[in-house]
């Protein structure tokens, strides 16, 4: 067997509307994924239903109900084959009552790419969606400013979205030196897969070359074995099949694992029997990969999305139902102010765990980090502290400092992210 290809893992993400799916549907057609025929299926099925232009999204929005509505649900996988690697491309909706599934997507991210119009510039959802990106871990980001056709492909136009939308990476935490600007139409195809003849001003990357100019992400194989379950299938003549990401660690065939919570808080151990990958059995599985795996003596109902696989010898940190953690939190949109006994549900790798924020311990200068107050009576947006939370039922979470993969977590109430955090210490 060929030696597989570096695999990286690549969302996309931006303002609803500013095209991401159309970029994505546009790569895979210019680089000849998709064919001819399901091209011009798409398109009649896209004026069938009135939403012409919409062919290229159609492509990555799979579900009915995102064709009628226009609109990106849930998150879609896609595998695509560049010259030196092998790329998981995640779309996620930009519509705001889908950052949930937008934020299990950038947890999973290696590297994203941020879609902005060129037409409308920054909006609400692309400064959550920088901000997200970053503080859940996405190292490195590209942005695409889009529609350049409708912007009459003016260089001024790129140049003013790029000024602007540097400040706002700088802002999110992000480096902004070496970070790729590139000036796209995805309607029309340019700079996506094929080079633009309409603006001869712009010298670097298409997205399809940037893809393969991303640095590697290094591996933390040296870390103990994490796997967030994202899914449990039931698969005829194999049995229970969970999927999800390595995060960190490496997972063989024959391993003793341990899943936790699961079963009421007990946890449930076994060996793994096989590890599947892009519907391939593979011996090993290492950080990025997202595989399905079989497990002898685990029935379906034993375990759910949000438990986590380790080994049996470095099991992942359970923090029972009534223990605390310290946690280090941005708030970035809460509608009022934050105060201590407010229960929001956390997002923490595939988790979805109400907690309560027990005590407002410090607050901190964000740019910075240094201690501006003592217990504070409340937060509001914008504001960063150190808190102290409380889960409503048993919850993996690691310390920044042993696994930082699996400290990461978002606040969500009533569909939109209030704020995003990590956590530092707990109490057992």
């Amino acid at each position: 067997m060929a030696k597989q290809k570096p695999h990286l893992n690549v969302i996309f993400v931006g303002h609803v509307d500013h095209g991401k799916s159309t970029t994505v549907g546009r790569l895979f057609y210019d680089a000849g994924v998709v064919d001819e025929q399901t091209m011009r299926k798409l398109k009649e099925k896209a004026q069938e239903l009135g939403k012409v232009g919409f062919e290229f999204a159609f492509i990555m929005d799979t579900l009915k109900e995102e064709r009628e509505r226009g609109v990106t649900i849930d998150l879609n996988y896609k595998k695509f084959i560049t010259d030196k690697r092998e790329i998981t491309i995640i779309d996620a909706p930009g519509h705001r009552d889908f950052v949930k599934n937008m934020i299990t997507g950038s947890s999973q991210a290696d590297v994203a790419f941020l879609v902005v119009s060129a037409v409308d510039g920054i909006q609400a959802q692309t400064k959550e969606h920088a901000l997200l990106t970053k503080t859940l871990g996405v190292g490195q980001i590209a942005v695409a400013v889009n529609k350049m056709d409708v912007a009459n492909f003016d260089e001024a136009k790129y140049k003013k979205i790029k000024d602007e939308v540097t400040v706002l990476l700088k802002q999110s935490g992000y480096k902004t030196e070496g970070v790729a600007f590139i000036p796209i139409s995805a309607f029309k195809g340019d700079n996506v897969a094929k080079k633009s003849e309409n603006m001869s001003w712009y010298k670097g990357p298409t997205i399809k070359e940037q893809l393969d100019l991303f640095k590697e992400p290094e591996k933390p194989t040296n870390l103990p074995l994490r796997l967030p379950i994202q899914d449990v299938y039931n698969i005829t003549g194999i049995g229970v099949v969970p999927v999800g990401k390595v995060e960190t660690g490496v997972m063989k065939i024959g391993d003793k694992v341990i899943i936790v919570p699961a079963r009421e808080g007990k946890g449930i151990s076994g060996e793994v029997k096989t590890i599947e990958m892009h519907h391939e059995q593979v011996q090993v599985a290492e950080p990025g990969d997202n595989i399905g795996f079989n497990i002898r003596g685990v029935a379906k109902k034993d375990i759910a999305r949000g438990d986590v696989l380790g080994h049996l010898d470095k099991p992942p940190h359970v923090l029972p139902k009534d223990a605390e953690f310290t946690a280090q939190i941005i708030v970035i949109n809460h509608p009022t102010v934050m105060t201590a006994g407010y229960t929001p549900v956390f997002h923490i790798h595939t988790a979805q765990v109400a907690c309560q924020i027990v005590k407002i311990e410090k607050k901190l200068d964000p740019a910075t980090g240094v201690v501006i107050q003592e217990n504070p009576d409340f937060l509001k947006n914008g504001e960063a502290a150190i808190v102290k939370v409380k889960p409503t039922k048993p919850l993996v979470i690691e310390k920044q400092k042993d696994i930082p993969h699996m400290a990461k977590f978002a606040i969500r109430d009533a569909g939109s992210t209030v704020a995003v955090g990590i956590c530092t210490d707990y109490s057992q």
